[in-house]
């Protein structure tokens, strides 16, 4: 399967995991899917990914310290993340979205506004590998 296929699914509701990881293998992603933010880490420095669902709130770490934990290791997954949460207009929240600007999921989300941003984040995964 192409390597430009790859999705992190990182989110401690096991079946939102589950419903995501079976609808994007149904569709032709490959999936990696975990609810612990430090096993999320691992998994980046040894599987290349091309997009990452993130969960905002996590135990152990928040989704938020987990993006830029992510994006300082991993400069090229920059707009290949999109942070998924109930709670995306909690003051909290919003301040830091308009820090650090990247897609966010509000869920309840659809499948198909999920495969809409992987389909753009993939484009801009091909782009890169293209140019680099």
């Amino acid at each position: 399967m192409n390597k430009l296929r790859t999705v992190l699914i990182v989110d401690d509701d096991a079946s939102l995991r589950a419903s995501l990881d079976s609808v994007l293998t149904t569709v032709g992603y490959r999936t990696l899917a975990t609810g612990d933010p430090d096993a999320a880490y691992r998994l980046l420095g040894t599987e290349p990914v091309t997009a990452v669902l993130l969960d905002v709130r996590l135990p152990t770490m928040s989704g938020l310290a987990l993006y830029l934990a992510v994006v300082r290791r991993w400069p090229h997954l920059i707009g290949r993340i999109a942070l998924m949460s109930a709670d995306a207009d909690a003051p909290d929240v919003n301040a830091w979205v308009h820090r650090n600007p990247c897609a966010v999921l509000r869920k309840p989300f659809t499948f198909q506004q999920v495969a809409d941003w992987l389909e753009s984040a993939v484009q801009a995964a091909e782009r890169t590998a293209s140019a680099g």
